[in-house]
């Protein structure tokens, strides 16, 4: 008997949990469907966040504990996310540049990769990579 999964939701650790929300919810459109406790008069000023768009969920947490946080993130802890990217099907890719070129972000144009995925490919606040593709 196989194992029936429907869906997936990646946990990504955040340097500044405000300016994550901000640019998921706001920027790419995820709506925040769950959170823990507010730590401040700020409501995107959490430990932990769950954001969900159409099917697809991500959640975010802070890196550091509250009495933890360095001024700047470590270079040596963060060098690692740029092996990391978080692919997200979305059939309307074109679509989806335009909309986010219209919120102020400056992207590459949609390309069509070798095996037949169309794809736009930015960074989030954190330097993790966010691909929205589709067949081609």
């Amino acid at each position: 008997m196989a194992i029936e999964v429907q869906s997936v939701a990646p946990l990504v650790q955040v340097f500044d949990m405000s300016r994550s929300i901000h640019f998921y919810r706001d920027l790419l459109g995820f709506k925040v469907t769950g959170k823990s406790k507010e730590k401040s008069r700020d409501p995107d000023d959490v430990d932990w966040a769950m954001l969900q768009l159409s099917t697809a969920t991500i959640m975010l947490n802070t890196a550091y504990d509250p009495d933890e946080v360095p001024v700047q993130p470590d270079s040596g802890r963060w060098s690692g996310h740029q092996d990391t990217c978080l692919y997200f099907g979305c059939p309307d890719v074109e679509g989806a540049y335009q909309q986010l070129v219209l919120k102020g972000l400056q992207l590459e144009p949609p390309k069509t990769a070798w095996y037949g995925m169309k794809q736009l490919y930015l960074k989030d606040p954190d330097g993790f990579g966010i691909c929205f593709q589709w067949f081609a």
